[in-house]
């Protein structure tokens, strides 16, 4: 599987880098969800949701949309 960086934007993870896959035609995914897991039984899990946008040099960086309860995301 071919991984690439993909630059975090917004959000809890922001400005946090992660490899993600690419698809057949190099193309990172066009929606990525982050999960996060809430310390100890009180704090509830969450997904952040993050959408591919295009920057100026011909890559793409992943911008937050939402969070929304685990499970929950699309």
């Amino acid at each position: 599987m071919t991984l690439v960086d993909m630059r975090f934007v917004g959000g809890p993870a922001d400005g946090e880098i992660h490899q993600l896959p690419v698809d057949p035609d190099g193309m990172p995914p066009a929606r990525w969800v982050l999960s996060h897991r809430g310390e100890g039984d009180r704090l509830p899990e969450i997904d952040h949701l993050y959408q591919r946008q295009p920057v100026g040099n011909g890559g793409w960086e992943m911008s937050f949309v939402r969070s929304d309860p685990m499970g929950m995301t699309e």
